[in-house]
């Protein structure tokens, strides 16, 4: 007998795609339920779960409206019947007051009544107990999908209705791009994420489409140069906790945001360089991981020459007609990316961060740092890190 169409779920390759597709990003999910046992086995069953964590799990929906002024959440996957607010009022009151959140229901009672309700309230799937695990994580994947889904349309619209007027925005990108000049890459990116949240508002969780339809507009663009790149979303692992506030969840979206602007301008600079038959020796790409691996250390141009057996000249030549820059410069975009990412991540001050990304003297790094991102360390910090 066919399962009627409010108890299906998505088909397994439908959800494995979307499970490859909604990996990249941390979705936030809310667990509402009044038994604590079920609570427990919904939150074990979803560990595992790529794209998602589990932020909270709440016995009813008035702890979890509670729970929800304080912290930001993607997801909500609820009961039905509770005390005090049942699953169909928590999930009314989530439409009215955090309408970027997608709703799931979960319910013992096989009623059409309850599925129709929880559809008309918008809910994306209705899964009956005991839950079956498979059937919950195509469930999530779906609700997932449509987040995504949802934030990639307003940020296609918001990209369309305000491009005509930044477009000298695009012209910087796509000069920065063709020329491979790496060095004007922190402040275009800075500036870039400003013209974002002009844009936005408050709604700082579309930040992450709006820079991947960005993206997407310089790949097309790139394509009438010859130049053809694919750039994959990053991931948002390692930028913010799993119990997200309100009050950090500008400064976590900016964060994924400049992650994924950073690495599609690497990637993209990448396809121009091998468009100008700019990287033909591996010797190079040696040095250049050397320089990674080694960028705190003292060493010096007779080091990386021995390294690959070439001449210190010769060397020096070849790696500035390759890269379009010099070592040095290279070696000092390495140290203000991992000090960047110090400034956002720690709490050590200027002058220890210094010192992890190879400057002995704290005023010349703050001074090389103003140099290459236009502000000094504690504005860069004080601009994108805690608010």
């Amino acid at each position: 007998m066919e399962a009627p169409w409010w108890k299906c779920c998505c088909r397994c390759d439908t959800t494995r795609t979307m499970r490859k597709e909604n990996g990249c990003r941390m979705n936030r999910i809310i667990i509402v339920d009044d038994e604590e046992l079920i609570r427990e086995s919904l939150t074990i069953q979803l560990s595992d779960l790529n794209g998602a964590v589990v932020s909270a799990a709440l016995p009813n929906g008035s702890k979890a409206l509670e729970w929800l002024e304080e912290h930001f959440a993607d997801i909500c996957l609820t009961d039905v019947r509770m005390p005090v607010v049942d699953g169909l009022q928590l999930i009314q009151e989530i439409n009215a007051r955090y309408p970027w959140m997608t709703n799931i229901v979960i319910s013992s009672y096989d009623d059409f009544q309850y599925a129709k309700k929880s559809m008309l309230l918008g809910a994306v799937d209705y899964v009956l107990k005991p839950v079956d695990n498979e059937l919950l994580k195509a469930a999530v994947d779906k609700a997932m999908d449509v987040v995504r889904k949802r934030r990639r349309y307003d940020a296609n619209q918001m990209l369309l209705e305000k491009l005509s007027n930044h477009k000298a925005m695009l012209d910087r990108w796509l000069e920065m791009v063709l020329s491979v000049y790496l060095h004007g890459q922190p402040l275009l990116i800075v500036d870039t994420l400003g013209m974002f949240e002009g844009w936005i508002g408050e709604r700082y969780e579309i930040l992450n489409e709006l820079s991947m339809a960005w993206i997407s507009l310089l790949v097309e663009e790139l394509k009438k140069q010859g130049i053809h790149a694919q750039v994959e979303e990053g991931e948002d692992i390692g930028l913010g906790e799993q119990s997200l506030l309100h009050s950090e969840a500008r400064r976590y979206f900016r964060l994924c945001a400049v992650r994924r602007l950073e690495q599609a301008a690497n990637r993209l600079m990448d396809e121009a360089r091998k468009a100008k038959n700019l990287q033909r020796e591996s010797a190079i790409d040696q040095v250049k991981r050397y320089i990674d691996e080694h960028y705190a250390a003292s060493w010096g141009l007779q080091d990386l020459a021995d390294h690959v057996a070439v001449s210190r000249s010769y060397l020096a030549k070849l790696f500035k007609e390759q890269t379009g820059m010099t070592i040095w410069t290279y070696c000092v975009s390495v140290r203000m990316s991992k000090a960047r990412e110090l400034l956002l991540t720690t709490s050590l001050r200027s002058y220890e961060i210094a010192l992890q990304v190879g400057y002995g003297n704290s005023i010349h790094f703050s001074r090389i740092f103003k140099e290459y991102h236009g502000i000094n360390p504690m504005e860069y910090k004080e601009k994108f890190g805690k608010d």
